[in-house]
């Protein structure tokens, strides 16, 4: 997966975090494509508190996600995210 983050220049404690995903047809077919969704939105969801407010972040699943365990994701979602807000 591919993440890519972007932090306010001036955080304000009213402003949310928030999320997108993007899941090609590279990915799979459309049941596929929404499994790998849901996965990444659970793995995602515990994260979410741990982000400076007003942090939004793009996460881009990759075809290998369609066979990846939530705990694989998890771990490559992690890292992913340590990296871009280094």
């Amino acid at each position: 997966m591919v993440v890519h983050a972007l932090t306010p220049d001036v955080p304000t404690l009213d402003t949310p975090s928030k999320v997108g995903f993007v899941v090609s047809k590279a990915v799979g077919n459309s049941v596929v494509r929404h499994r790998v969704s849901r996965r990444l939105r659970h793995v995602v969801k515990p994260h979410l508190e741990s982000l400076p407010p007003g942090t939004n972040v793009v996460v881009r699943a990759l075809a290998a996600a369609a066979s990846a365990t939530s705990a694989e994701l998890d771990a490559d979602f992690s890292s992913a995210l340590r990296k871009v807000l280094r």
